[in-house]
């Protein structure tokens, strides 16, 4: 029993080195936002893990370190881990570069600080960590979309087939309302982002085009970012989203479903054939590229028609603002790749059209992301 146990804790220690090293890394990502005098001000600190029950993480000014919550870090997701860190960076920028040692310990100069590292200037405390807050909560009875939206894609469980795809269809037209209506009205709106998938060193080609999908229905800006691969103890890069949150939790399910969607008919598409991983990204391509035909609008004769799936395409101002801001300085990156078997394509592109995206259930033991209950 004693050797199990041993080889537990040795197994905790080497994955705690390896956030600890993670923390670093994200710790250097994040400061590139700040001019070089800035960054020249701050020394880099060292990085702990404790037990700790009223908060999430502390800055300590005498050790130069930034300490985090060992329950934050073993249970909650690297976006929500990150979040606590900018905000602890924040405390360390305000004493070493605004001379804000004086001032109380969320005072103007902190906020500054905050809005320099894109900090979130609420996350301390018993705040609660960003998968908690935004993707695993119910919703409140007084979030009228997101209980619309979960009715509508309840129905679309429906076996008539018939009856699901309007319900789905009733679904989407109830989100584009929802936010043009919230366009039209001139008021601001607070925007979270959010990672949907997981960091990883490289992405498949099908993760692009569900991203862009995702973006041009959706109602939520896409963009990959710098992550930290905890699995191979180094930097990556992650499908990162942001909108409003009754936005991002429906944007965030469609992907863990379309994604669920694309294992499961491609276990059955390639169950006698055995074709390989690069066939199975012809198959994804195809599946998102076929949902995606029913979400777009089509002409005809010269007319603009809009199908019983069909969404419009709109731009939130105040969302594009926010993105610039948090990301400055971004680039746009094509990647080749080899030759696709347009059949299977084809086929991909058939079994998207039967797509429903209707109600689901949260697999809490897997950690996938199917949230709307």
């Amino acid at each position: 029993m004693s050797l199990l146990k041993d080889k537990a804790m040795l197994i905790q220690e080497k994955l705690e080195q390896r956030i600890l090293h993670g923390l670093a890394c994200e710790w250097e990502d994040a400061i590139g936002i700040l001019n070089s005098q800035d960054r020249d001000k701050l020394r880099k600190p060292s990085f702990s893990l404790r037990d700790m029950k009223d908060k999430w993480g502390y800055w300590s000014s005498e050790k130069n370190e930034i300490c985090l919550s060992r329950n934050l870090v073993l249970k909650h997701s690297w976006d929500a881990v990150r979040e606590i860190l900018l905000h602890e960076m924040a405390h360390q920028f305000t004493e070493q570069a605004l001379g804000g040692h004086d001032e109380s310990p969320h005072g103007q100069k902190f906020k500054r600080a905050c809005y320099l590292l894109r900090a979130n200037p609420k996350a301390s405390g018993n705040y609660k960590p960003l998968d908690e807050r935004v993707l695993h909560d119910s919703s409140s009875p007084d979030d009228k979309i997101m209980l619309r939206v979960k009715k509508l894609m309840a129905l679309a469980q429906s076996q008539n087939r018939h009856e699901a795809e309007a319900a789905m269809a009733k679904a989407h037209e109830f989100i584009a309302k929802y936010n043009i209506d919230l366009l039209s009205r001139d008021e601001d709106r607070n925007f979270i982002s959010v990672f949907v998938g997981n960091p990883a060193l490289r992405h498949f080609r099908e993760e692009y085009h569900l991203a862009n999908l995702l973006q041009d229905f959706y109602f939520v800006h896409a963009i990959w970012v710098s992550a930290y691969v905890l699995e191979k103890g180094k930097r990556g890069n992650v499908l990162e989203i942001s909108g409003t949150t009754q936005n991002i939790k429906i944007a965030s399910y469609v992907h863990d479903i379309i994604k669920h969607y694309i294992d499961l008919q491609w276990h059955k598409y390639n169950k006698d054939k055995i074709l390989n991983r690069y066939r199975k990204t012809d198959f994804a391509v195809g599946v998102i590229e076929g949902f995606r035909s029913k979400l777009k609008l089509k002409t005809k004769k010269g007319e603009r028609i809009k199908e019983k799936f069909g969404l419009i395409k709109i731009e939130d101002p105040l969302l594009k603002k926010h993105i610039k801001y948090k990301y400055p300085h971004t680039a746009t990156v094509r990647s080749k790749y080899s030759r696709e078997d347009r059949k299977v394509l084809s086929d991909g592109i058939g079994i998207g059209k039967e797509l429903v995206i209707s109600k689901g259930i949260t697999e809490k033991k897997t950690g996938r992301r199917l949230l709307i209950e």
